[in-house]
């Protein structure tokens, strides 16, 4: 005869056909008790006294009465205000997912931004870890071409599969316009893509899904904010002592929403010299220093400004690989992020 954990298991998987989600996803198995052949269990369910009900309830006595119960006794009840949201949110979203989210953004555009995020998602892949990268600045989508994707998604079932490069998932705007049209939306109807790029998208198991933001704090920004009520960020600036204080508005906007300011990075900090080995600042000194200190916050990595490798064979314009120097830099940074928060 099955243990009260066992019968759970075998239940978790049925699915509560009034919201589409599995038993388990819902908590919906509220008690379990067995005397010898008989057994009872309490059920929630997004909405009961429905012929759905009906329907689930014949499922469970059937399996019930498979696993060697001669009597199975029902009870249905139905799930909180608290539960029923919870329940409703795609997989990602959901506090058991297990997935950090990451937000990188910028005060301002021309920062490398997206560079950053293409990159650290790649070095992330290479540690190891499970990676999805939402482009989510919409207008400018670019991710797709700096990774050097050129298939489309594809659509399983009801959910759109995330094209796949060096180990990162990956969705972008950028897949479902044609010949790089411009995008001429408002605001309502990027949330409603943004909404798309969590609910429609099977992202499976993640550790961690970053998400390449547009520069400064418009309504895609204050959407992501919104819709993901935990979420780490990632300030990105130059060296540049106006791009640091744009950058600083960035920063606030996390830390006003209630999203927690991993760190700072500064890109194209400095150009080396292959010649002489020597240091130009080009873009200033100090910006990311300042910035680390407006926001409290630790100064991540100082990444300098270099062309990738190129590798006509393999097309991927803006990774940095193939024992490029900034490889190891990138490698850094990702160990940085996940002693940041891993621990």
């Amino acid at each position: 005869m099955l243990t009260v954990e066992q019968v759970r298991e075998e239940l978790a998987g049925l699915v509560d056909p009034t919201i589409n989600r599995t038993l388990g996803d819902t908590a919906g198995v509220k008690d379990i008790r067995i005397k010898e052949d008989y057994v009872s269990v309490k059920v929630a369910l997004g909405q009961t006294g429905s012929g759905e009900q009906l329907q689930l309830q014949q499922e469970i006595v059937t399996l019930l009465k498979g696993k060697g119960f001669k009597t199975v006794g029902l009870r249905f009840e139905a799930l909180n205000d608290e539960s029923l949201k919870e329940a409703t949110k795609p997989a990602i979203l959901r506090e058991n997912s297990g997935t950090t989210f990451i937000a990188i953004a910028s005060g301002k555009g021309g920062v490398g931004k997206s560079t950053v995020s293409v990159n650290l998602a790649v070095a992330l892949a290479r540690a190891g870890k499970k990676v999805g990268l939402i482009d989510a600045d919409i207008y400018g989508f670019s991710v797709p071409d700096m990774l050097g994707i050129e298939e489309r998604p594809v659509v399983r079932g009801e959910k759109i599969i995330p094209v796949e490069r060096f180990g990162v998932k990956v969705i972008s705007m950028g897949f479902f316009v044609e010949d790089n049209a411009p995008v001429i939306w408002r605001g309502p109807m990027l949330g409603k893509m943004l909404n798309n790029f969590f609910n429609d998208v099977e992202w499976g198991d993640l550790d961690y899904l970053l998400l390449d933001l547009p520069p400064g704090t418009g309504d895609v920004a204050l959407d992501i904010h919104s819709m993901l009520p935990s979420c780490q960020e990632l300030i990105v600036t130059t060296p540049h002592a106006t791009a640091a204080f744009v950058a600083a508005r960035a920063g606030a906007m996390a830390i006003k929403t209630n999203h927690k300011v991993l760190g700072i990075i500064e890109n194209m900090a400095y150009f080396e010299s292959k010649v002489t080995g020597e240091k130009e600042y080009v873009f200033g000194y100090g910006g990311g220093e300042k910035l680390s200190e407006a926001l409290k916050s630790k100064l991540l990595a100082q990444i300098p400004l270099g062309q990738p490798y190129d590798n006509e064979e393999d097309f991927a314009p803006s990774v940095y690989r193939d024992g490029h120097p900034f490889e190891h830099t990138y490698d850094e940074l990702a160990q940085a992020v996940i002693k940041q928060i891993e621990g």
